[in-house]
Formats: structure tokens, C-alpha cells, sequence
């Protein structure tokens, strides 16, 4: 039997998907779930995008060029001028195989083993096995759910950079808070990583669900850090298409663009069919994006509030993204969300939430925590709040209280 690398007994579980084995389990008995633990939407994909993969005429699936297909460069180009950063070409994109191959270029092509990232906590999970693939240490900045996971001080940042320091790595707005960093937040951020000659590798795959008015700031917005900055983009959540596995890295530095390149070219290229989907998608799109915020606004206010009725529940109110952290009264998350599956059922119905702990760098510290996604249409959010609150009736009766 061969060894395993001690690389792959360092991976972390993904909080996300560790429990969707009980979750198979439980619908093979005929149990319906309610899936709050992923952010998969139930919103349709743009009609343009189905479409256009139906309507592909090639006699050829062949590969398209390392850094993308140019059609399909040119249109982020175009959807980039449109948010105000008219000086981006399709020579500043590399095409990815989702936001997550996005973000294992940024951090291979920035770090070597043993250096150091800095990233706010909670955060999404998997910048933890993106890090422990190359060897590279997560340094992590608190936040807490009592100030509605605001950033700490930008001083709190400068304190944790040491010379193996590489990059800070934000998600903007967060995932899995729905924090949403201010313009004021993100300069002072530009300003540390040029002073200190790192890089930001910024995460905005969720930039047109912001709420309530607020305004989405890019780090793009700062030129004086320009060859500082990595975006990381995916049209996933955009356009409800994440089976396309379509995202993208993008930098004004020709030096990171050029060290990235050598891995997009490592990996050949990106999939073909989802650029087409994707192109087609950027096609007039205003319409569908602002439906889509709408219906995502009415379902968080829907969710928070019917969270905050909950005795014991602690959610603050996310300003953007499609998620947030609650605190429930009781001891253990992993414990509740895996009984929720393996134990649980009401008219033969359950629901799966993700246990906060692996979006912190210390388990311990989300330990009584859960994100949910509201991903799901207002009745079928309506029914897992119901359950999620009947569930945690009967785990705190049979667990907390057994005799009683």
C-alpha cells in the first residue's frame, strides 16, 4: 500500500461538503433536504448562456489558448471598462478553471514553501487547503460576530508582517460573513502592501450582491498599487453557472502576469465550454443582475429576520454575498449539523447547514457557529429556519437536557 503524503493527511476537510455523505445517506431514506451549506443557487443560469451551449457548432472540442480564448477575454475586458477600469486589455486576464484555480495561481505564483499569508477571519475555507498545498502558513486577523465581523484595524494587519509575509488575501464582500470592506479599508490595505512590497490578492467573486445601497470598491480602484494587486473573479455566483467552472486572474503586473502564465500553460487550458457559456452571459446582463441582487436582498432579509425570532441566535446582517454566520445555543456545530442528518427529521424533512469551525484558523473559535447560504427561494428558506429551529429543540432536550 503506498504512503501518503503528509500533504494530503494536512488537508483540511472542506466544512462545505464534509457532511454531504449523511446528507446521500439521508435522502436515500427518503428524506428531503434542505441544502443551506453551499452556496449552489437555485436562480437560472442567463437563457444567452444555455443558449449559446446549445446552440455550439464546432465539429471539435479542442483546447482553447492557455490564457483563454480571445473572445472571451475580450468580453471581461468590456464588463471591467463598464465598472470604470477602461485601462484593462484582455492581456491583463488569465481564464481559469473556476475562482479556485484563480487562487491557487495567485498563491503559487506568489509563494514559496513556508512564507506567510495574512487573511481576516472567519474565512472561506478553502484559502486553508489552498495554502497547505504549497506549504504556506495562513496568519490569521480576527474579527468577531458581536461587531458584525467589522475589519480590524489596518495596524492589526502591519503587526502580523514579518519578512516571510507574501500576501494578505481578502474576500470582498465575504465569504462567509457578507462583510463588505469600505473604500477607506481597502486603501489603507493598498497603502500597507506597497509599503511593505506585498501583494493583495483580493477575492470579488461576489461583487454584484452588495445591499442597501452600498457600493462594491475594487482594489482596482487604487492605482498607486496597481502592480501590487491580484483579483481573483469567477462567473459562478455571477450568473448562477458554477458547474461551467469558469473564473479568472487579473493583474496590471506584467511580472506576476508572466510567472502565472507558466502554470496556466502547466495545466494547458481552461474549459472550453464554459467561456462559451460565459461569453454569452456577459451579454447584456443589467437586467438579470439586478433581478437576481433583488431576490437575494428579499431572501436575506427574510433569513436574518426569521433567525433573529430564534431564542439564542446571534446573526448579524450581511451587506453582501449570499451568506452569513449565526450563533446557536449550542456546544458543538459539527455535532448538531451531522445529527441534523443522521437523527433528525420532521415530516421527513431536515436540513444541512456548513459548522463554522473550518473558516477559522482555530476550529475552537467557530465552534457554536454555522454559515448558511441563502441560496434557496423564500418558502423553501421559510421551511429550513422552521426545522433548523425544531432540530435544535430536540438536540438541546436529548443532548443538554436527557433526563428532562
Amino acid at each position: 500500500m503506498p504512503e501518503i503524503s503528509q500533504r494530503a493527511k494536512n488537508m483540511p476537510a472542506s466544512p462545505v461538503r464534509k457532511l454531504v455523505p449523511y446528507a446521500e445517506e439521508a435522502k436515500k431514506k427518503g428524506t428531503k433536504v434542505y441544502h443551506l451549506n453551499i452556496g449552489q443557487p437555485d436562480i437560472e443560469t442567463p437563457e444567452t448562456a444555455l443558449r449559446a451551449i446549445k446552440n455550439i457548432d464546432l465539429k471539435v472540442l479542442d483546447y482553447s489558448l492557455s490564457e483563454g480564448g480571445f473572445a472571451y477575454r475580450e468580453a471581461l475586458a468590456s464588463y471591467y471598462h463598464k465598472l470604470g477600469f477602461n485601462d484593462l486589455t484582455p492581456e491583463n486576464f488569465i481564464v481559469t478553471n473556476g475562482g479556485s484555480e484563480a487562487l491557487n495561481f495567485a498563491i503559487s505564483t506568489l509563494c514559496d514553501s513556508e512564507d506567510e499569508v495574512i487573511i481576516p477571519e472567519p474565512y472561506y475555507a478553502n484559502y486553508n487547503g489552498f495554502a497547505g498545498t504549497f506549504n504556506v502558513k495562513v496568519v490569521a486577523i480576527p474579527s468577531t460576530i458581536e461587531n458584525g465581523f467589522s475589519l480590524p484595524p489596518a495596524e492589526d494587519f502591519e503587526k502580523k508582517i514579518t519578512e516571510k509575509t507574501r500576501a494578505i488575501i481578502i474576500c470582498n464582500p465575504g465569504n462567509p460573513t457578507g462583510y463588505l470592506y469600505t473604500q477607506e479599508e481597502l486603501k489603507k490595505l493598498a497603502e500597507i502592501a506597497v509599503r511593505h512590497d506585498i501583494a493583495i490578492i483580493s477575492d470579488e467573486v461576489y461583487r454584484e450582491y452588495v445591499y442597501d445601497n452600498n457600493e462594491h470598491i475594487s482594489m482596482l480602484a487604487f492605482p498607486f498599487a496597481s502592480d501590487h494587486v491580484v483579483i481573483i473573479d469567477s462567473e459562478s455566483k455571477r450568473y448562477s453557472m458554477c458547474g461551467a467552472r469558469i473564473g479568472c486572474l487579473i493583474t496590471r503586473s506584467e511580472k506576476i502576469y508572466r510567472a502565472a502564465m507558466l502554470f496556466a500553460q502547466a495545466r494547458l487550458s481552461p474549459v472550453l465550454i464554459g467561456q462559451i457559456a460565459a461569453t454569452a452571459a456577459h451579454h447584456d446582463d443589467a437586467a438579470y443582475v439586478e433581478e437576481v441582487r433583488n431576490e437575494y436582498t428579499k431572501r436575506r432579509d427574510l433569513l436574518v429576520d426569521l433567525l433573529a425570532k430564534i431564542p439564542g441566535v446571534k446573526c448579524s446582517r450581511p451587506k453582501g454575498a449570499f451568506y452569513c454566520v449565526a450563533e446557536l445555543p449550542v456546544e458543538d456545530t459539527d455535532h448538531f449539523a451531522q445529527w441534523l442528518l443522521e437523527k433528525f427529521s420532521d415530516n421527513n424533512e431536515t436540513v444541512m447547514v456548513a459548522p463554522a469551525g473550518g473558516f477559522y484558523s482555530n476550529p475552537e473559535l467557530g465552534k457554536k457557529q454555522v454559515r448558511i447560504a441563502y441560496v434557496l427561494k423564500e418558502e423553501d428558506l421559510k421551511r429550513s429556519v422552521e426545522l433548523l429551529e425544531i432540530g435544535m429543540a430536540r438536540y438541546k432536550k436529548e443532548f443538554l437536557n436527557p433526563k428532562g
